[in-house]
């Protein structure tokens, strides 16, 4: 039998701009934008002010945007993801074009997170956390018990935040980044302090840092590292953390919901919490004066050794160069910087791997006074604003395009009921 031959109507299907743009999954004037780069044609409604399209061709187009945007690389095992934010390539990183350790370096945390957010740059850009917000986000904090982890804390915090937005659902870009501004200050200001009064104004770093260390009164040199920590730790691609928050974007959860997604991933051992393996591991070669011993006895348990090496560095991890020469400024942490590169050097023997930012963080924490669980609360503050920049780019493409296909490989059905 032959197929039906289209009849004129259907070959002249035209759609108006409107329908379009949902076809397409973009905004109205992105419609226009493909017009204007020759993607699509359209022809003005008579006597209107209108314009309509082929319905074929924007069909096509949106096929062809479905492949390149969610697709697989060439080996066919991993998934890609189209993004503006975040390039690594040759042991060096970028935010929106900037090498990335430069904007840490020469910029505060909150600057190079309005820098993530809008690709632009607003000196002196600082956050603050709402009272209502906080006062909700500390109580639902302080009813968990004491041994809760860090990602448990936040994760809790916001959420509680959440429940005091009445706006959490509005998903405009001005709506979501009013909620990354208050929400980041609010879960710094959720933490219980560390033994002293918390600090409740200057600088996010400042008000970190009150929660995280022992010391009360830290010098310039230390508070410029924990900045800089966060500002290295702000992004960095998809990794699995940032993937479950494009998913829950993708879904247009809102973005409280869409952070909590990623604060639910990034407890693993091989994510946000592998600095606080490092810090244990650096911690017991302080103990024992020596690497040797301790390397040998991670070896022996038939554990990997953390803080070395990255599946995305064949040379050095740029975080951590920028890191360490940071720690150098601060005569309290030569202890640890020592004891770091005798780690380093003693594995070298057998498996050349170099530092990774893990192990960096882990200098700062255990030379700053701050628990293991340290790096982890500084990693997982630090994204929260990578991933709002990320939820941000994928509220602006086609809703639930992170829909991967199983590829089944159970019994071949249909199979009889089971007895």
């Amino acid at each position: 039998m032959r197929d039906r031959e289209p009849a004129p109507q259907d070959a002249e299907r035209r759609l108006s701009t409107k329908e379009a743009a949902e076809l397409l999954g973009v905004k109205p004037e992105t419609v226009y934008a493909y017009v204007s780069r020759g993607q699509l044609s359209s022809r003005r409604v008579s006597g209107g002010r209108g314009s309509t399209f082929d319905a074929a061709e924007v069909e096509a187009l949106a096929r062809r945007n479905r492949r390149e945007s969610v697709g697989t690389s060439g080996s066919g095992s991993e998934l890609s993801v189209r993004t503006r934010i975040t390039l690594i390539e040759s042991d060096r990183y970028f935010f929106r074009g900037v090498d990335a350790v430069e904007l840490a370096t020469r910029h505060t945390y909150e600057e190079v997170a309005e820098w993530l957010w809008t690709g632009r740059m607003l000196p002196g850009s600082t956050f603050t956390a709402p009272s209502a917000s906080v006062a909700v986000a500390r109580r639902a904090v302080d009813a968990l018990p004491e041994h809760a982890a860090p990602a448990d804390l936040l994760r809790v915090a916001t959420i509680a935040a959440a429940t005091t937005d009445p706006l959490r659902f509005d998903l405009s870009e001005g709506a979501v980044l009013g909620t990354a501004r208050t929400l980041i200050p609010t879960l710094v200001a959720a933490l219980p302090p560390a033994g002293h009064r918390r600090r409740d104004e200057g600088p996010l770093a400042h008000r970190l840092w009150s929660r995280l260390s022992v010391h009360k009164d830290p010098d310039e040199a230390s508070l410029r590292a924990l900045d800089a920590a966060l500002a290295l730790l702000v992004d960095h691609d998809l990794a699995a953390s940032t993937l479950a928050v494009r998913v829950a974007a993708s879904a247009r959860a809102h973005a409280y919901a869409a952070v909590s997604a990623g604060l639910g991933v990034i407890e693993g051992p091989l994510h946000g919490a592998a600095s606080g393996l490092a810090h244990r591991l650096l911690q017991d070669v302080l103990d024992q004066g020596d690497a040797a011993p301790v390397i040998a006895d991670e070896l022996r348990a038939g554990r990997r050794i953390p803080g070395l090496g990255h599946r995305l560095y064949p040379g050095e991890d740029p975080r951590a160069r920028a890191l360490f020469a940071l720690l150098e400024q601060i005569p309290r942490a030569e202890p640890a910087l020592l004891a770091a590169r005798d780690i380093v050097e003693t594995t070298a023997r057998h498996a050349p791997l170099h530092a990774n930012v893990d192990l960096a963080l882990a200098v700062l924490t255990a030379s700053c006074g701050m628990a293991p669980s340290a790096g982890e609360t500084i990693f997982a503050v630090a994204r929260t604003a990578g991933w709002i920049a990320h939820a941000l780019e994928e509220y602006g493409e086609r809703p639930l395009r992170m829909r991967p296909s199983g590829l089944y490989a159970g019994p071949k059905p249909p199979q009889p009921l089971p007895e």
